[in-house]
């Protein structure tokens, strides 16, 4: 079968079913650096396997997998297998494994060996004789990001940077992108040196997700919304990442990194763009980045960092039924880190639309449940013609994205409560993707590999993206590293974070959301 292109000026953001234009890619080879890793084990491997079990793989497609293990073709088709059979989200198939597995290959090697990328040009020209896939070929790097100049350089050199007259090379780039401004413009400096900005794919595995695509639709697709988004009628907005779990085997990453830089300058500061964005004129590439690049440079702290800015770590405490460690007492931590478990920012987006409107950024482990969610707070109505005793109960409209777990929009507003008196009380009315579509969503790897694969980008942040992003959290994060600084606050494991976070909420007369 043929693969189907996507026709002139239709939706890039369309998923495909059965009743629709498919997007199924073509002849190509990924190329995987890091296939031992948790991401490529958990992540990665299952997705390829999805797509080709949802039918969005040619059958000639190939994989080849590229590290340092002691492994012939026959251990890593096992590892492959394993991780697939493991994590999975489609039933596994016996009949789409067969035909998958034809395509596997391993290349034994470390950054640092010419000869190894020699032997992997030999496998992907033997791959483009026997499985027809064209020269075209992604490299993923599920790498650190140490290693990504030898890694781009040894391509280059191998000559497999450069496609031939027909064919394409994409190279795609996992977060983090830089430890701070300078770091992400050497990092983007040494990746463009070998391929051209159009080949180069940054994952954000976030918007990735179905819930953060809808963010567009809700608001670009339903009239009630768009009026109503402005600073006229927002409050503020809070967007939140939690996790209920600690760092588990991360501490050789995590420590040092913290939760501002691992989560805040990508995620939720890519969600915050999405949220603000003015409308694009099509939902192209070059028109979605341009918006969210204005959102971006127009999004500052709100006030000084020891003001708006908080940051904690979690102690001792209790998570369900189990007492957990601190945070300090993690295997591989320094016991004298300062490293954030959980941070929070106050922002502020200068343009009219949000002129006056606070955004507030948290993100934490070891808090009181999983949830990611957006919540546009509307300011109260100016007048209640009801009793104070009425409107006991009533808080302000929300309308709340959730991320995850439980993917959907609620929306809070006010009721009458059943009965004789007029006593109005909060309500929300529910939209969750489980009940209003047949169709379970697709991992976020299912839909960014297939993208990487068809060549297109829209959700795929540029590198200057990437820069103005480090542009707003960078002032915080020098700030934490100056002598006297304030310590990280200590929170109890399964509570909602340190008591100065809320104190920052307070002050402007606001409190956070329990989800």
């Amino acid at each position: 079968m043929s693969p189907a292109r996507v026709a002139p000026g239709a939706n890039p953001l369309r998923v495909a079913d059965d009743k629709r234009l498919p997007r199924i890619a073509g002849p190509s080879v990924l190329v995987l650096f890091g296939v031992t890793g948790d991401l490529a084990c958990k992540k990665l491997l299952p997705a390829i396997y999805d797509l080709a079990n949802r039918g969005l793989l040619p059958s000639g497609f190939s994989l080849v997998g590229f590290a340092r293990r002691d492994w012939d073709g026959q251990d890593f088709e096992e590892q492959v297998r394993s991780a697939v059979e493991a994590h999975c989200r489609t039933p596994f198939v016996p009949e789409v494994w067969t035909q998958l597995r034809q395509g596997i290959r391993f290349v034994a090697g470390t950054f640092d060996d010419p000869a190894a990328f020699a032997e992997l040009s030999e496998v992907l020209a033997e791959l483009d004789r026997t499985r027809g896939t064209g020269g075209n070929r992604a490299f993923y790097l599920s790498i650190p990001p140490r290693f990504f100049a030898e890694a781009c350089q040894q391509l280059q050199a191998a000559g497999l940077s450069t496609p031939e007259e027909g064919s394409w090379r994409r190279v795609v780039v996992e977060k983090p992108f830089g430890h701070d401004l300078a770091s992400a413009r050497e990092l983007n400096r040494i990746v463009e040196e070998v391929f051209p900005q159009d080949a180069i794919f940054r994952i954000d595995h976030y918007l990735g997700k179905e819930t953060v695509q809808n963010i567009l639709a809700l608001r670009f697709a339903n009239q009630m919304f768009e009026p109503i988004w402005n600073a006229h009628y927002v409050d503020h907005v809070q967007i939140t990442m939690a996790e209920d779990i600690g760092i588990g085997g991360r501490a050789g990453y995590y420590d040092g990194v913290g939760a501002a830089r691992d989560v805040i300058q990508n995620h939720l500061l890519q969600l915050l763009a999405l949220t603000a964005m003015e409308e694009p004129t099509s939902f192209d590439a070059r028109a979605l980045r341009t918006e969210k690049e204005k959102v971006l440079a127009a999004t500052m702290l709100a006030g000084p960092v020891d003001e708006a800015a908080v940051r904690g770590q979690y102690a001792t405490g209790w998570q369900g039924n189990e007492e957990v460690p601190a945070y300090l007492d993690e295997e591989g931590v320094a016991e004298d880190s300062v490293t954030e478990t959980y941070a929070a920012l106050k922002l502020k987006v200068a343009t009219r639309r949000w002129a006056g409107v606070p955004f507030y950024l948290r993100a934490g482990k070891r808090l009181a449940k999983r949830v990611s969610e957006i919540a546009v707070v509307l300011k109260r109505a100016p007048h209640l013609p009801f009793e104070d005793t009425a409107t006991e109960e009533l808080g302000q409209n929300a309308i709340v994205i959730r991320v995850q777990p439980d993917e959907g929009v609620t929306m809070r507003f006010g009721s009458k409560v059943p009965g004789p008196q007029m006593e109005v009380r909060d309500v929300t009315m529910d939209f969750g993707y489980g009940n209003a579509f047949t169709e379970s969503s697709p991992e976020a790897y299912e839909r960014l590999i297939l993208d990487v694969l068809l060549g297109e980008p829209p959700l795929f942040p540029r590198h200057e993206e990437v820069e103005l992003s480090w542009q707003i959290l960078d002032p915080v994060t020098e700030r934490w590293a100056q002598p006297g600084a304030p310590a990280p606050e200590q929170y109890p494991a399964g509570s909602w974070g340190p008591r100065s976070s809320n104190d920052m909420m307070a002050r402007d007369g606001r409190s956070w959301r329990l989800p």
